[in-house]
């Protein structure tokens, strides 16, 4: 009798959030950076609220199917903690506050007002700067201490829980100016400054082994093919973090450090971005081998937005601060690459879940992801 009250409870749960990952929250990530990154172009691009609206909306419903999957699923969520290959997307629970937020300041304004969007700008940028730096420590620990990771097993999936900070550090220049004047600013600057170290030694760390399993092993599995687009992300979004914080270094730090960040934003952002573009083409020329080789649709399918819209917000800000029309023209040119991608995941993804793939278990998906496919040729 004990034994069927104590599995009662998982038996009356929906059974579609037994599968659900922290990975859905990219849907959230990739939603809300179309609306950011299209805010910092030179052009105007129609229909940007929307956009965010659609962010915040995904960000409630995973946000509560991620609480019942816990609540009814602990068993499951406890085996995502314990794989190496699911743990590090629980860094997307960070960056999907953090997305959102930020998206609410520079496009949700418009229809909130200002002073809600600040207000909700600053509950999720706390809530996401929180996470993050439990997933930025949490989730190495987990791979060092409980783990057992493979020789040669390196994936770009491990940067997402360390380059959570970064995305907070890229974020928090927005508030700076609605804190008040001395301290607080100044406060607020430094620490998105550190902010800013703590991801960026961490991915220093981790991508020289990405880059040595690909020399070593050779290509990634099909289906994690996408993820290689995940290195874009660090880059991009410390591109953009240096830049926001120059924005904002004026009024809150006086000199000579306020001129000092202004140059470093473009003596960081240079190089880096053209790095960069490097790994963009390094990565889009192996998706390309993969989909030859008819690498299958899957969630890995939303690497292809969020990194790439944090390179659209870094050639942006190199654009301000260089004058070069050339940064405003690669923003362009990869929004649009970015829109793209994001209607075709954002379509997949409806589809996916119309048909019960993508919530499916793991070897009940890889069967209908091979059936599809098969249809879709």
């Amino acid at each position: 009798m004990t034994v069927l009250a104590q599995t009662r409870p998982y038996a009356a749960a929906p059974a579609a959030l037994r599968h659900l990952g922290p990975n859905w929250y990219a849907t959230v990530m990739g939603t809300a950076i179309v609306a950011t990154a299209g805010a910092a172009l030179p052009v105007h691009i129609p229909g940007l609220p929307f956009v965010w609206a659609l962010s915040a909306v995904l960000l409630l419903v995973l946000l509560a199917a991620r609480a019942g999957h816990w609540v009814f699923h602990r068993d499951q969520a406890r085996a995502h903690l314990d794989d190496p290959a699911v743990a590090p997307f629980y860094g997307c629970l960070s960056m999907a506050l953090t997305a959102v937020g930020g998206a609410t300041l520079a496009v949700g304004h418009v229809w909130t007002g200002t002073s809600a969007a600040v207000a909700v700008d600053a509950v999720l940028w706390s809530a996401g700067l929180v996470t993050g730096l439990v997933a930025a420590a949490g989730i190495p620990y987990l791979m060092v201490a409980r783990h057992r990771v493979e020789p040669g097993s390196a994936s770009p999936v491990w940067l997402l829980p360390v380059v959570a900070p970064m995305v907070s550090a890229a974020v928090g220049p927005g508030l700076v100016p609605h804190l008040p004047a001395g301290q607080w600013q100044e406060a607020m600057l430094l620490a998105c400054y550190a902010l800013f170290g703590v991801s960026l030694l961490a991915t220093l760390v981790m991508l020289p082994m990405v880059f040595g399993r690909l020399i070593t092993s050779g290509p990634l599995p099909l289906a994690l093919t996408p993820t290689l687009f995940l290195v874009l992300g660090p880059l991009g979004q410390s591109t953009t973090a240096v830049n926001q914080l120059a924005d904002v270094a004026q009024g809150a730090i006086g000199a000579p450090y306020a001129g000092a960040f202004r140059a470093f934003a473009v003596v960081y952002g240079v190089p880096v971005m053209g790095f960069a573009l490097l790994w963009l083409a390094l990565a889009a020329a192996l998706v390309v081998r993969a989909a030859r080789r008819g690498m299958p649709f899957a969630m890995t399918w939303w690497a292809f937005t969020f990194p790439i819209g944090t390179c659209v917000t870094g050639a942006a800000g190199l654009a301000r601060h260089t004058g070069l029309a050339a940064y405003e023209w690669l923003a362009v040119g990869l929004w649009i690459v970015l829109a793209a991608a994001w209607a075709v995941a954002g379509i997949r993804t409806v589809r996916g879940l119309a048909d019960g793939r993508l919530l499916a278990a793991p070897r009940v998906a890889r069967v209908a992801q091979r059936q599809g496919a098969s249809s879709d040729d």
